[in-house]
């Protein structure tokens, strides 16, 4: 058995497709985000890998390990970015809260942790209401969500990512600051 075309060279395909892919799943976040420098860099990086990559299935045609390595490899890329993505959560999200009960205790927390607020009393269905919105660094969500839960477990919330902000002098919570310039052009 030819140890390299078998498993060295397969094994090289699949790390090269995970490399390719899961930059083009960053690359696209940061498209989203208006990155363009930083898309177009990670853009050449991602295309070339994928060259090398294809270039040596084409050269081996007759080795299918070689096409698991290239298919395995745009599967594990797809996972593996979206968890780089979650991990790096760039951009802001807003958080919009709906509760019947009041809503002070989750304000009051809210407010100590840095977080701005903005309340506004409405009409549901079941009638009155206060709408809470804030926004968020995204990395701040599973932080929000849970005081949300430990203060009012029946609020209904939803969060939306946010493609741009008017300002960026939000009261961002002290331990995300290196982000609050991040996204200036």
């Amino acid at each position: 058995m030819d140890v390299y075309s078998w498993i060295i060279l397969p094994l090289l395909i699949f790390i090269a497709r995970v490399l390719d892919v899961s930059l083009g799943t960053v690359r696209i976040i940061l498209f989203s985000k208006n990155q363009k420098k930083l898309v177009a860099l990670i853009g050449f990086i991602e295309i070339l890998i994928w060259l090398l990559a294809i270039r040596q299935v084409m050269t081996n045609l007759s080795n299918p390990m070689c096409y698991l390595a290239f298919a395995g490899g745009f599967a594990t890329g797809n996972y593996i970015g979206l968890l780089i993505e979650e991990k790096i959560a760039l951009g802001y999200a807003v958080v919009r809260i709906i509760t019947r009960k009041k809503a002070d205790d989750l304000i009051a927390s809210l407010n100590e942790r840095h977080f701005g607020v903005t309340q506004v009393p409405a009409k549901g269905s079941t009638g009155d209401v206060d709408i809470i919105f804030t926004i968020i660094l995204r990395k701040q969500i599973n932080e929000v969500k849970t005081m949300v839960e430990q203060f009012n477990p029946q609020a209904f919330y939803t969060i939306e990512d946010i493609k741009a902000v008017s300002d960026l002098n939000l009261p961002l919570n002290k331990k995300h600051g290196f982000f609050r310039g991040l996204w200036k052009k």
